[in-house]
């Protein structure tokens, strides 16, 4: 198994969370699918299993035209052939999901479609830079049911500046009369560089406290197991049979091949990634010269990975792999650095896995530096 991820880096404006890489030079988006298809075409080899995945992400990919996505399918069919079986995500805007877009996206190969409502405040929404509105959220997941897409994943944010637990149960109890097969929910995050970022370094807004964010958490957690969903990975909440396929194979080491400006790959021993430039990206593939760098991967950055992956999931680490693949060496390092956590309630060991407890999904972060090895 393995997939390809797409990075579609066109937006109408920047939100001012945002640290992906985006760019507002939409005029460039005729001549960077047919860079996407070329990429597609030169790399066709790097990938040694049959693709299961295929992920167009962003940015925002709705902002694509019908002939641009149907370019852009054509080629992975023609060089990798579409998984049939297989699970085909594309991200999505809810204010570009017009009746016409979703009729566009029932007759493409698309069968999940990932959207980014964030809240259903509008007043969060305005405070965002969002171009959608909560009804105008729920009215693009209406059209998605009608055009015949039935995996729907809804993205939501929590820990805005002042907001309460109050609301934010408001906002899951909004996303759950929906029923979409599947939840991400983040904190809000300041990345260094965004607009966001700045104005908490002004003293313009006040990040909520840890308290309140935990309570959030819980609140989430305990909610959406109520509804039935899974909780499969620290963000990631799905009805069953409906885990992010794509996704999951980030956090269990499965090949992936990834195309477009800022993408990166990955082939069980190195990785790769494009220049995070769209005008550069553009013209590296027009002139048989893309710009890419790159690194190998040494025994102990790939157990580091493993680490810092797979504890994020249900499921955890299976320790016989560990000794199967990494040796005794680390196989040991592993066990006698997890002591403190086990010992404080934070991991468990059970049935030949290690995995966070729900304690330790708080203190994620220190569990797991724990456990890598420095040198």
């Amino acid at each position: 198994m393995s997939g390809i991820y797409i990075h579609i880096p066109f937006c109408k404006s920047r939100c001012i969370y945002c640290g992906f890489y985006s760019s507002t030079l939409s005029a460039l988006a005729g001549r960077y699918a047919g860079c996407v298809c070329r990429e597609l075409a030169v790399r066709k080899d790097y990938l040694a299993d049959a693709v299961q995945t295929v992920y167009l992400g962003g940015g925002t990919p709705s902002q694509l035209s019908a002939a641009q996505l149907d370019k852009i399918f054509t080629a992975i069919d023609d060089g990798y052939g579409l998984p049939r079986d297989g699970e085909i995500t594309m991200e999505c805007n809810p204010d570009d999901i017009t009746p016409e877009y979703a009729a566009l996206l029932g007759r493409l190969p698309v069968n999940r479609v990932s959207m980014g409502v964030q809240t259903f405040s509008d007043e969060r929404l305005r405070f965002l830079h969002r171009r959608h509105t909560a009804n105008g959220a729920r009215e693009a997941f209406r059209r998605l049911r009608a055009a015949g897409i039935g995996n729907v994943s809804l993205d939501l944010m929590f820990g805005f500046p002042g907001e309460t637990v109050d609301e934010w149960v408001s906002d899951i109890e909004a996303a759950l009369e929906l029923e979409p097969e599947h939840l991400s929910a983040y904190s809000l995050m300041y990345d260094d560089g965004t607009v966001l970022s700045r104005m908490l370094e002004k003293g313009e807004i006040r990040a909520v406290d840890d308290d309140t964010s935990n309570r959030m958490y819980d609140v989430l957690m305990d909610k959406l197991s109520a509804a039935g969903y899974e909780h499969y990975e620290i963000s990631n909440f799905a009805k069953p049979g409906f885990r992010a396929r794509h996704n999951s194979s980030y956090w269990h080491a499965v090949p992936y091949l990834g195309i477009g400006a800022a993408a990166h790959s990955y082939n069980g021993t190195s990785r790769q990634w494009n220049v995070a430039d769209v005008r550069r990206y553009i013209d590296g593939i027009e002139n048989g010269r893309p710009e890419t760098d790159g690194e190998k991967l040494d025994t102990r950055t790939r157990y580091n990975d493993m680490v810092t992956t797979s504890l994020r999931t249900k499921n955890g680490i299976e320790l016989e792999q560990v000794r199967n693949v990494f040796g005794e060496k680390y196989y040991d390092y592993l066990l006698s650095s997890a002591h403190i956590s086990i010992s404080a309630g934070h991991l468990t060991v059970h049935d030949g896995r290690m995995a966070l407890t729900r304690s330790g999904l708080y203190v994620s972060d220190d569990v797991m530096s724990d456990l890598i090895m420095l040198e």
